[in-house]
């Protein structure tokens, strides 16, 4: 079965800089789009970033030039480097992809932006 597993959150100062992983299986990774989704409470989760099967990469307007999504098919492993981080972005952070019209979430990872 298809399974998202999210690592690399937890709490970091502002300015600072973390790097979110997704470990993906039970699907054909190198030809499936990826996305990390982000979201806090009392709100909608809103995208962060889509990596397509040939790599080519869109971002959110508020996460352009702070944050590089990156895939490597083949340890089918999905990334969100994210730098300069601000206390706006403390959220969960969600691996998602789509297959055959079903949507498909990890389970998320806790980023805290704090001092």
């Amino acid at each position: 079965q298809v399974q998202l597993v999210e690592f690399g959150g937890g709490l970091v100062q502002p300015g600072g800089f973390l790097r979110l992983s997704c470990a993906a299986s039970g699907f054909t990774f190198s030809s499936s789009p990826m996305r990390w989704y982000r979201q806090t409470p009392g709100k909608e989760r809103e995208l962060v970033a889509h990596i397509s099967s040939d790599s080519s990469e869109v971002y959110a307007d508020s996460m352009k030039g702070r944050f590089t999504i990156s895939r490597n098919n083949a340890n089918n492993m999905v990334y969100l480097q994210m730098n300069s981080l601000k206390p706006e972005d403390t959220a969960v952070y969600y691996c998602y992809t789509r297959i055959d019209y079903s949507d498909y979430w990890g389970q998320g990872t806790q980023v805290t932006v704090s001092s």
